[in-house]
């Protein structure tokens, strides 16, 4: 048995009564909420992710199910929940944070292999059980892991589209972002949304199947397609959309009301025709394809950044499947202008990484400089270079 941890910085639930620091969050009427929605859908454990519906790295406020579930705050974990209990897994870059952020209804597992979770669930949800997720906040890749764990063990792994945690958060979770998606200017890009969706139509004629349209899924995708930028999520310069372009057509699904009138007149200038991008509400873009997937075709996806509830509509014959779609490919590789502005990016950073180095040989010796302070002082320096809309994720400051 371990010895009574003498930190008071992280919980200790073996004490009597149970020791937590002032970083935890009480979840108890969380997980009552959850459990309760649970039985009403006979599902016997429910598994949380902390990505989005875009498979994306960083994420919304609104999409923080997990933190707002668990209280855990880091990038990435996953979470099960059962009639009795709770788990959370995650690497060792947050350990301690979750010894500091959990509360006692929570085991803390040490991995983040699917297998682990898998073997956790066959423990404790009995034979004939339903494991439930909301398929589209899982890769195709991460379904099929799970699939496999559980499979011939009794247990089903049921789909659910309505997501049980937003039905127990209710009316506490935040708002989708209101803010304005904008044209990113000519002279940053090198080359027009125009001109990349022919490139992209060129790629589908060249490939041996001939596929009739491709999905975009991955955020950044839908935003260097159309040279449009948003700020729904911190510290990346996106928004939330789905694209579906087929040889002569171009949907795009996207809140309408927060395209500024530039990006709008940028993205009708070619209506009617092949290059006339039709703007249809972000929620619709199951139906759509659905709709579109009875016909005579053939849609390219990336199944790195499509989750499977999207995948699952289109019939197998029917898919192109590659790790990522045509778009990320392209994307990929800059133009002559878009190598250019990098460099020039790199100089602009590098100004501001001497000043802060100066800075800090100044008045590091002075003894008033923390951590904190530091990370503040670079974004300032970076703030204030020309063209600059902030850092791309929030500074790591440390010293010692």
């Amino acid at each position: 048995p371990q010895a009574p941890s003498t930190r008071n910085d992280i919980r200790d639930c073996s004490a009597d009564p149970p020791y937590l620091p002032p970083t935890a969050t009480n979840t108890t009427a969380r997980l009552a909420a959850l459990r309760g929605i649970l039985r009403t859908h006979d599902v016997h454990a429910y598994i949380v992710p902390s990505t989005d519906a875009h498979m994306s790295e960083y994420i919304s406020e609104r999409d923080a199910r997990l933190g707002w579930l668990t209280g855990f705050t880091g990038s990435a974990g996953t979470a099960v929940v059962t009639r009795d209990k709770a788990a959370l897994w995650t690497d060792s870059r947050y350990w301690t944070q979750a010894e500091r952020e959990l509360d006692c209804n929570w085991e803390l597992q040490r991995t983040t292999s699917i297998e682990s979770i898998g073997t956790w669930i066959l423990k404790v949800v009995p034979a004939e059980g339903n494991v439930s997720l909301d398929p589209f906040l899982f890769s195709i890749d991460t379904w099929n892991s799970y699939s496999r764990a559980l499979h011939g063990s009794g247990r089903t792994l049921l789909p659910l589209e309505t997501n049980l945690v937003d039905q127990g958060w209710g009316d506490q979770r935040p708002p989708p972002s209101s803010s304005e998606i904008y044209s990113l200017p000519a002279e940053f890009t090198g080359s027009s949304w125009q001109e990349k969706v022919a490139g992209i139509r060129q790629r589908m004629e060249q490939h041996v199947r001939r596929p009739t349209a491709v999905l975009l899924s991955g955020l950044e995708e839908t935003a260097w397609l159309f040279n449009l930028r948003g700020d729904d999520i911190p510290y990346n310069p996106v928004f939330y959309a789905y694209t579906l372009l087929t040889n002569t057509s171009v949907s795009l699904f996207v809140e309408q009301s927060r395209l500024s009138e530039e990006a709008r007149q940028s993205l009708r200038s070619g209506c009617p025709g092949p290059l006339c991008v039709e703007l249809q509400e972000y929620g619709q873009v199951s139906a759509h394809l659905r709709r579109y997937a009875q016909g005579n075709v053939t849609v390219w996806l990336g199944t790195e950044y499509t989750t499977y509830g999207l995948y699952a509509i289109i019939p197998q014959e029917k898919l192109l499947e590659e790790s990522y779609s045509p778009v990320m490919m392209a994307k990929a590789v800059k133009n002559a202008h878009e190598r250019e502005m990098l460099r020039a990016t790199h100089v602009r950073d590098a100004v501001a990484v001497i000043q802060y180095l100066l800075w800090l040989e100044r008045t590091v010796p002075q003894g008033q400089v923390d951590e904190f302070s530091g990370a503040q002082r670079i974004d300032a320096f970076r703030w204030a270079q020309e063209h600059s809309r902030g850092p791309s994720f929030q500074s790591i400051s440390a010293s010692g």
